[in-house]
């Protein structure tokens, strides 16, 4: 069994930050804007290198995405950033008629998502954006797993023309894949290799599989894991190929059972071959405050209960 090594709790939020710093120096056409949350979003090094290329909107959500959609008129590549709640629900009519609906080059970048925001409570938490945003025509989804996946893909972005969800968090978590990665937006990364159960994870869920795969490989249960950092497009045929072998699966991510991974892999394999499947993500409910590891242990988004869903799920073959 291949062991991952986690070279350092980072947050994936600072990932971005880095990503976004990188791209000023790369891409000329590369603009930032931000609703009043530079230091949150780690903007800063970009505002302090491109003055001339980051625009502080204020708490004007709505009107960052006008303006971003604006700019890609003349052949500008831009970067919005808020908390993943305000760069989807508050702002979601001028996402869909002003970016979505015209196919504009737009890269939405979404921090403080999902239960592991911690304290700020149930209304900063959102659980519902990666439903909102894959439902929109032409939008790609992307959640990533840690800092230099992170970093990795908000450069890649920028070659990819067309609109981008990028969504991240706050908390350090552990940084585990490698630095020199090439991030390919709709190919699934193959972690473990396993023939017992398939367990799929997005987001800060795919450290917690590997741990949950390590246990069962203790128990003699081999684990198919496989990151899925990008739910649309979705990596159809490597989910296939997974369950081919092992005949069941488990979904994993930090966000509503309803319109996230879990629902588009079930969609997957109801069009091209059934298969028994356990979800792990919280159940139609709104989050609270809590530190994070608590919140996630209360709502069961953990290694505990990616393993106790594998054993399930096994028993459904």
């Amino acid at each position: 069994m291949k062991k991952y090594t986690d070279s350092g709790k980072k947050d994936t939020r600072s990932g971005f930050g880095a990503g976004l710093t990188e791209l000023g120096k790369r891409n000329k056409d590369v603009v930032a804007l931000c609703a009043d949350l530079t230091g949150s979003l780690k903007m800063d090094e970009f505002k302090a290198n491109h003055p001339e290329r980051f625009f502080q909107v204020g708490i004007a959500e709505a009107n960052m995405m006008g303006i971003a959609a604006g700019m890609t008129i003349g052949g500008k590549i831009p970067f919005t950033g808020t908390f993943a709640n305000f760069s989807t629900g508050r702002v979601y009519d001028q996402i869909r008629q002003s970016i979505a609906y015209s196919h504009k080059n737009v890269k939405i970048c979404a921090s403080h998502a999902g239960l592991t925001l911690g304290e700020d409570g149930a209304t900063h938490q959102i659980l519902e954006d990666i439903g909102l945003m894959k439902m929109l025509p032409g939008m790609t989804v992307i959640n990533t797993c840690d800092y230099n996946q992170t970093k990795a893909a908000t450069i890649a972005i920028a070659d990819h023309h067309g609109p981008v969800y990028l969504r991240f968090g706050r908390p350090k978590v552990a940084n585990f894949t490698p630095e020199d990665q090439t991030f390919e937006i709709g190919k699934a990364v193959q972690l473990q290799e396993g023939n017992d159960v398939t367990i799929v994870a997005t987001g800060h869920l795919v450290w917690e599989a590997l741990l949950a795969a390590e246990s069962l490989n203790e128990q003699g249960i081999s684990a198919d894991v496989i990151n899925i950092h990008t739910i649309k497009p979705l990596d159809k045929e490597a989910i296939l190929r997974s369950v081919a072998k092992t005949g069941c699966i488990v979904t994993a991510e930090e966000h509503n059972y309803y319109g996230g991974l879990g629902e588009s892999v079930a969609r997957v394999l109801s069009e091209n071959d059934p298969t028994p499947q356990e979800f792990v993500a919280t159940q139609d409910t709104f989050g609270e405050s809590g530190t994070p590891a608590q919140l996630m242990d209360k709502y069961g988004l953990n290694a505990e209960a990616i393993e106790k869903a594998a054993k399930k799920v096994m028993t459904r073959k």
